[in-house]
């Protein structure tokens, strides 16, 4: 048989070792093609972090590797955190959801997170109104800043129930109230000297004493 025409076989741990390198590039291959457009995963100081900036989300992927520590979500369209959008992530130590366009988040959404949550950034949204409920049993550091905040009982009851992030607590501006002098103005500033829920209960006590009033009147 001629020379060019014989095939040297291919030793035995040799192809093993092509057929290991081949399954190893296809599950690297499926598991990037899992991933939306834009997030990619890798190691920060030994943590595992899954990173999706400016990636034009308009929700929370689905596909995050359940053993990540550090997941970056900012600087995407995301409008709404549902029930359970982080339930699969209980390792996780750092949430980074700022410059979104959040407004709504329901009770529940951060439902499964870790106690050891330490960091939880919901800057720069559309975040009016927030009930306490949603954030319930978080022991993370919060930021709340940048938001286009109502000035009420609601928000004085949220700001007292979490842990605020340092240097956030002045980026917390009433963008509205019932009281047109507090807009503006840094409402951790106002509840040092107003109690929101009380004047909100008597002006309610005094508009029921108007109408009963003119009841009797």
């Amino acid at each position: 048989m001629p020379a060019a025409e014989r095939v040297l076989p291919c030793p035995v741990p040799t192809r093993l070792l092509l057929q290991s390198l081949l399954l190893l590039l296809a599950a690297c291959l499926r598991s990037a093609a899992a991933f939306p457009k834009g997030c990619y995963p890798s190691e920060e100081e030994g943590l595992k972090t899954f990173r999706c900036s400016n990636a034009r989300l308009t929700e929370v992927p689905r596909d995050i590797p359940n053993d990540t520590h550090k997941l970056y979500l900012d600087s995407n369209r995301i409008p709404f955190l549902p029930r359970d959008a982080f339930r699969d992530l209980p390792l996780l130590l750092e949430l980074d959801l700022s410059h979104n366009a959040i407004a709504s988040v329901e009770s529940g959404a951060f439902r499964g997170l870790p106690e050891h949550l330490h960091s939880l950034d919901l800057s720069s949204n559309r975040l009016v109104s927030l009930s306490k409920d949603a954030l319930s049993n978080l022991k993370a550091k919060v930021n709340l800043s940048n938001n286009p905040w109502l000035c009420d009982c609601r928000l004085q009851e949220l700001i007292r129930a979490v842990d605020l992030a340092a240097g956030s607590s002045g980026g917390i501006v009433c963008a509205s109230s019932a009281q047109e002098e507090h807009v503006g103005k840094a409402f951790l500033q106002l509840i040092a000297d107003t109690d929101f829920c009380n004047v909100y209960k008597k002006t309610t006590d005094i508009a029921m004493l108007v109408t009963m009033f003119g009841w009797f009147a």
